[in-house]
């Protein structure tokens, strides 16, 4: 199959969508195993994957949050990040969507030892969870250090293409806050060109306001990475207008 997404539809009814990246990495230790069957099912935000809903009902985020505004983390990685904000900010309910099962392990474990009651975890594509969240109802989305996809022939396999764009604006509520941060120079420059079109207004009024990072951040591993490789890390932040 070829990079761009193929229209027609699989059997069971999903649309054909390309995945690029991993699903799973080196083996997991036994106690990420047993985080994996004991927590996950507890954690899950409803019904999201197409074979358990392929009619595509709606979530009910009240019964999940009940009146907490809802945010949404999109590849969460090793899930330090939203577990610190879930930590600081309890009134809120967070969704993180990650298909790499090692990177939710590690999520798992960090809310156990985090006692964090306010976060629920889909492990898998994004997309198919703007399938089933209502519109109109986050407040704020995070996609932090994304998967760079540095060659020119994979740009459209970035996360700041319209097909991810166009879903995510419609789920973001008017004046929510969609929050960006990547190490790649030409990510900076095709998040500005594409996110924009969608939907958005870039808050920056001067430099410092996207080399600098967020008042309530928290550096993750793949920031830190990006420094002791010498590449300075981007914050961009847009408001849905």
């Amino acid at each position: 199959m070829s990079d761009d997404t193929n229209p027609t539809n699989h059997p069971s009814g999903a649309p054909w969508r390309n995945f690029y990246g991993r699903f799973k990495g080196k083996g997991l230790r036994p106690s990420q195993e047993a985080y994996l069957d004991e927590d996950l099912a507890a954690l899950s935000p409803g019904k999201v994957s197409w074979e358990e809903n392929p009619q595509r009902d709606q979530i009910d985020l009240k019964a999940l949050f009940g009146d907490k505004d809802v945010w949404l983390e999109v590849g969460f990685g090793g899930g330090e990040h939203m577990v610190h904000q879930a930590v600081q900010n309890p009134d809120v309910g967070i969704i993180g969507c990650e298909p790499y099962i090692n990177g939710v392990a590690m999520l798992l474990g960090k809310i156990r030892q985090a006692g964090a009651d306010n976060i629920k975890v889909h492990p898998g594509d994004a997309r198919d969870m703007f399938d089933v969240l209502p519109d109109g109802c986050l407040s704020r989305a995070f996609l932090l250090y994304p998967d760079p996809w540095p060659k020119k022939r994979h740009h459209r396999r970035r996360f700041v293409t319209p097909e991810h764009l166009a879903p995510l604006s419609r789920k973001l509520k008017p004046g929510a806050i969609f929050r960006i941060a990547t190490d790649i120079e030409d990510y900076v420059r095709q998040t500005l060109e594409q996110v924009p079109r969608h939907g958005f207004e870039w808050l920056a009024e001067k430099p410092s306001d996207w080399r600098e990072p967020w008042e309530d951040w928290i550096s993750t591993r793949y920031e830190q990475k990006a420094f002791r490789e010498g590449r300075k890390p981007h914050y961009l932040t847009f408001r849905k207008v």
